[in-house]
């Protein structure tokens, strides 16, 4: 006989997995879930803003493509022919600039994850500082500037396989996209050229916002630079689609 103290109401075990709602791209009709793509929004206006944290109000549209593939798809017009397919008007305005307004919300994202996580306190730098924490096995995410020199990440890199046991140097760090006094403005420190994230949870948040922002830019960047995009499909696969 089955025992309902062990069911939720909608039928799930305790231990199940809760259902996480998914979202398909308006271009490449990939899906996946609101952290993994990225929210354009309805102005009253008719104006089309990005909504990389997806929490302005009003409707709002998914796109899960490289900016390279945005831009085309903008250029041809076949980015606001889907807006107004998925918003069920004609009265939109795409802004040539869309691409361009998308990337420097998710880098703004990604500055603001990072200051979050300083103020927080967890975050270290410093050479010698985050060695010794690589080396005791508690960095969660290492990452270095663009601009850091190969030596030093290599230096620290080692010592993060040595904390984290990993034999097989699949470990890695994870390289921010610019050099080190955007990342010293971040975090409101100077001369900041390696950052070692002592939380997990923090390390999450913060590789995940990078990732977006990596992904965007540069869908081929991998598990060094961030996540792929998820849509990150051919262009011309987007550019054919009826």
């Amino acid at each position: 006989m089955r025992n309902p103290s062990n069911e939720t109401p909608d039928g799930l075990t305790p231990d199940s997995p809760p259902h996480v709602p998914e979202r398909t791209c308006v271009l490449s009709r990939s899906k996946g879930t609101r952290n993994e793509l990225i929210r354009l929004a309805l102005g009253p206006d008719g104006q089309i803003a990005p909504d990389v944290r997806a929490r302005a109000p009003g409707r709002g549209a998914w796109i899960g493509v490289s900016r390279a593939q945005l831009d085309e798809a903008n250029q041809s017009g076949k980015l606001k022919a889907a807006l107004q397919r998925a918003f069920k008007t004609s009265d939109i305005d795409v802004s040539a600039d869309l691409g361009e307004r998308v990337e420097a919300a998710l880098r703004q994202n990604a500055l603001d994850r990072l200051g979050m996580e300083a103020r927080a306190g967890n975050i270290a730098t410093g050479f010698d500082r985050i060695e010794a924490a690589a080396r005791s096995g508690k960095v969660a995410l290492l990452i270095h500037a663009a601009d850091a020199a190969s030596d030093g990440r290599r230096a620290l890199e080692q010592a993060h396989r040595v904390g984290a046991r990993d034999a097989g140097g699949a470990v890695k760090g994870m390289i921010f996209p610019e050099d080190r006094t955007i990342l010293s403005m971040a975090l409101g420190r100077d001369n900041v050229v390696h950052v070692a994230l002592t939380n997990p949870a923090a390390a999450s948040r913060v590789q995940h916002a990078l990732g977006r922002w990596r992904g965007f830019t540069d869908p081929d960047c991998g598990p060094e630079g961030g996540e792929p995009a998820l849509g990150a499909v051919s262009t011309e696969a987007i550019l054919t689609k009826d």
